[in-house]
């Protein structure tokens, strides 16, 4: 009863609309953080827990993780033929493992994401070869509508000073060419994939940079500029919103609730709400439907079609919030299974129940709430 309660508060203030539109917004595509199976064993052996599914299985996306995304999302269509659409929230660079090494790790490296794609594919040829290509398929047949989620998944004060001190966390994860299970003891208030997360207010004139160059890098990588924004583990400073604005994010995506880093280990509980800035003409977004079907043994479909009805019951669009890890197979094909067979029998249901459903990409959606009357008293 308290959640159906919450499912519908939620969704009372903000922009509206009558068209039943369904979105998926997921993070973490394009980033790595575990590279192999292999990479895993050699974790476990050097003493690095095993904290989350994020440090269990949540590898680069591969060849067979997008055949097999893409054709989940092109089997089910909405009311103009039009099959379901991933906004992946992509970072278009990645640590540099190899000239890192080559330089005694001595500072921190990155590369582009094709870069990448192509190293993986001489390291692991049946896993990733391909898989760049794959990302241009997906992207031209309108499957995949990538968006802006941060230069790097990672904290850049919390690396440097691990790989200064040569933490035996970061050491080991780096010699495995992977960045995950890195433990957060000397940082409590600073997480260590929140890549705008810090601990001084002074810290955040080292924000700037990463967000220009990260934008100009997710151009030269994904073809055209990025318009919307979700922030790395949703830490993200204000102050930083002019700096997206110069450089063409029109929108930025967040969760219902969130806390905003006020630094020196403060926080305040933050309230978001769908609608256009009056001042600045950029939107907001705010997820209202979490779909997570590899985090637990619920019922995640049930639970996503609760929200969705809720959402449409208060003229919302239900944007769906999701992780890559929900679909990725390279460690265990077994969670790849059960993630996706998950989402196909969403889709089905969103659509047997709502046939005049539209799937939008958060970069269509951007533009309707900028170009239309928000109807909404808030």
């Amino acid at each position: 009863m308290k959640q159906t309660l919450l499912n519908h508060i939620k969704n009372i203030p903000g922009w509206r609309t009558n068209r039943k539109l369904v979105l998926f917004a997921i993070d973490d595509y394009g980033t790595v953080r575990l590279h192999s199976k292999a990479a895993r064993s050699q974790l476990d052996q050097a003493g690095l827990p095993v904290g989350s599914r994020f440090d269990a299985y949540d590898t680069l996306e591969t060849r067979e993780d997008l055949e097999a995304l893409y054709e989940v999302l092109y089997s089910v269509k909405d009311q103009a033929g039009k099959p379901a659409v991933f906004t992946p929230y992509a970072l278009p660079c990645n640590i540099n493992f190899e000239q890192i090494e080559e330089e005694g790790y001595q500072a921190y490296r990155y590369e582009h994401l094709p870069a990448t794609h192509e190293k993986l594919s001489a390291l692991q040829p049946g896993a990733y070869q391909g898989t760049w290509e794959l990302w241009q398929e997906g992207m031209a047949k309108g499957l995949m509508a990538p968006q802006f989620h941060g230069r790097e998944h990672l904290n850049l004060k919390v690396f440097k000073e691990k790989l200064q001190r040569r933490d035996p966390d970061i050491m080991a994860s780096l010699q495995s060419r992977s960045y995950t299970s890195i433990q957060q003891t000397d940082y409590p208030t600073i997480g260590w994939t929140a890549a705008f997360s810090f601990a001084q207010p002074e810290e955040l004139s080292r924000f700037p940079e990463v967000l220009r160059s990260g934008l100009d890098a997710f151009e030269v990588v994904f073809g055209y500029r990025a318009t919307a924004f979700t922030p790395p583990a949703q830490q993200f400073h204000p102050s930083l919103h002019p700096v997206l604005w110069e450089n063409g994010i029109q929108a930025i995506d967040r969760p219902l609730t969130y806390q905003q880093h006020l630094g020196d280990g403060k926080y305040k509980r933050a309230f978001a709400r769908m609608h256009q800035n009056k001042a600045t003409g950029k939107a907001t977004l705010v997820r209202n439907v979490v779909f997570e079907p590899t985090a637990s043994t619920i019922n995640h479909v049930a639970k996503a079609m609760q929200q969705i009805e809720a959402a449409f019951f208060w003229n919302k669009p239900a944007i769906i919030s999701s992780h890559r890890v929900n679909f990725c197979g390279h460690i265990d094909p077994r969670n790849r299974e059960k993630g996706l067979g998950a989402l196909q029998e969403l889709l089905q249901k969103i659509v047997a129940r709502w046939p005049e459903v539209e799937f939008l990409s958060v970069a269509e959606l951007t533009q309707l709430i900028q170009n239309s009357v928000d109807v909404s008293n808030n």
